[in-house]
């Protein structure tokens, strides 16, 4: 509940500060007063409308159901709204915008305007209806809970498969390119290395004349070597290590040349032509190891697209079955609502006929398998729609909706704002307005713009606006207070003592 508003800068007031009770808050006055005025500031408070006061501040209690993740919430919250050249919203001292604000506490807060046509939405009739079976009826509860969490599965599963058909139409071309970059590389066969291996082979096969024609000429060295020996002996010097060197040189000529004649037997074209494909494969990956790793990637990649056809089978396969399940489990609840819908009509009968409506029933229409169910509903009345209400009986109709819903155990708890509900309506419908408002203000906070007595006697806080002077202000009253205000909206002005006895006699009644 709102327990204190405090404004500033608000038009003809220069500053409110009022708290208050739970239950019905009626606010009433002469025309022109500001009680819209105050009104609307304090639901600016929430983000519904535009700010008007310099300065707004509006202390409630935290929502039973009101979490977030991004804003600290403790049990009661402040709101504060400070208007310079633009507003700027703050939720317990964290800057908050507007809409955020609005959508954070629009489940709690609820403004019944006259130009409001919204409530009788699908989606909102079949919610109250919900709201009504799951108290109730536990096998509805249950089934209703085993539905959402089978069809947020079922959704999250569809957008999979649409995805893979949507793949589907590209995925001929990505084979294609993945197999032709495979083949490419696998039909080289690079390996890792090869290119500077390749390199040195070719550098040596363009020296192989010279190293023929080197070793022939170098090969004269061994003619000597007898003469040499016989030096040493002679000089009686040891030659040991010449005949080590000897020998070395020996074993080197005879590899040397052993390389000349592999080189003499190489394909040269054959060596050219590898080299060509291997510095091809370098120019397109950058390295022998990098065409390697793509080409392992495309492999991979290529291993998915074959799969993507398993999956799909799999996944029409679970959708398939899971329609199925879904469908029956839509056309339980589907049963369970016709049944509740028939219950609600019967019970706002009583309502319809003292508010001067005609009566309602509720037509169901079949609709594809949704969040929701398979439902859709719209109400429909004895010789018209109920587009053709005027504002004042669309809110009429939807103060029966909500109060029969509270009786039937759907009932919220909140704060509903009623602007001018019971304007230009008949002694009777004035009553009947009162006495569900008064019902549906065990439940939730009221506050409601009235002229008219009834409502204003069966409120549990009472507060006059109106203006001195240009000035507007706003008063709680006390018991004679109400009695006088509720006398000034039956008689007028001037108070006659048949006003005041009346207005005791409703006081006295509430």
């Amino acid at each position: 509940m709102i327990q204190r508003v405090h404004l500033k800068g608000l038009l003809s007031f220069e500053a409110v500060t009022l708290a208050f009770d739970s239950g019905l808050v009626v606010l009433s006055g002469p025309s022109g007063a500001g009680k819209s005025v105050l009104i609307g500031s304090v639901l600016s408070g929430f983000g519904i409308g535009s700010a008007e006061a310099t300065l707004c501040e509006v202390l409630l209690d935290r929502p039973s159901g009101l979490r977030s993740d991004a804003y600290d919430m403790e049990d009661e919250l402040t709101i504060r709204s400070l208007k310079k050249e633009r507003t700027r919203y703050y939720l317990n001292e964290q800057h908050i915008s507007k809409k955020a604000l609005h959508a954070l506490l629009a489940p709690s807060i609820h403004y019944l305007s006259v130009r409001d046509s919204s409530g009788f939405e699908s989606e909102a009739l079949i919610r109250m209806l919900d709201n009504m079976l799951v108290p109730q009826d536990k096998a509805y509860k249950k089934v209703l809970k085993e539905y959402r969490k089978r069809y947020l599965q079922y959704r999250e599963k569809q957008k999979e498969l649409n995805q893979i058909r949507a793949k589907e139409k590209k995925l001929s071309g990505l084979i294609e390119f993945a197999t032709f970059e495979i083949n490419k590389i696998r039909e080289v066969d690079p390996k890792e290395g090869e290119d500077i291996a390749l390199l040195q082979l070719k550098k040596q096969l363009s020296k192989i004349d010279k190293i023929n024609d080197a070793l022939a000429k170098a090969e004269a060295i061994f003619a000597l070597e007898g003469t040499v020996s016989e030096v040493f002996d002679l000089t009686e010097k040891e030659g040991g290590y010449f005949w080590d060197a000897m020998n070395q040189l020996r074993a080197d000529f005879e590899q040397m040349q052993s390389l000349a004649e592999e080189l003499e037997d190489t394909d040269v074209e054959a060596l050219l032509d590898r080299l060509e494909k291997i510095t091809e494969l370098k120019h397109r990956y950058g390295s022998i190891e990098e065409a390697i790793t793509y080409c392992t990637a495309k492999e991979q990649e290529l291993a998915g697209y074959e799969r993507v056809e398993q999956d799909k089978s799999v996944l029409e396969q679970f959708l398939a079955l899971e329609f199925a399940e879904l469908t029956t489990l839509a056309g339980r609840m589907s049963q369970a609502r016709i049944a509740q819908a028939e219950k609600m009509a019967e019970a706002m009968y009583g309502y319809l006929s003292k508010l001067k409506l005609p009566k309602v029933s509720f037509q169901f229409e079949v609709l594809p398998l949704g969040e929701q169910g398979i439902d859709h509903v719209d109400i429909a009345m004895a010789q018209s729609s109920i587009a053709t209400l005027s504002g004042g009986e669309h809110n009429r109709l939807r103060l029966a909706l909500m109060v029969v819903s509270l009786e039937l155990g759907a009932g919220e708890r909140g704060v509903i704002v009623l602007d001018e509900i019971d304007a230009n309506v008949s002694g009777d419908e004035s009553i009947a307005i009162a006495d569900m408002i008064a019902k549906l203000s065990a439940q939730y906070q009221i506050f409601a713009i009235s002229h008219q007595p009834h409502l204003a006697a069966k409120a549990q806080q009472h507060i006059l606006i109106d203006k001195i002077d240009g000035k507007s202000r706003a008063i709680v009253l006390d018991t004679e207070g109400r009695i006088k205000e509720i006398a000034r909206i039956i008689g007028g002005e001037v108070l006659n003592a048949e006003a005041v006895a009346f207005a005791r006699k409703l006081l006295g009644g509430s």
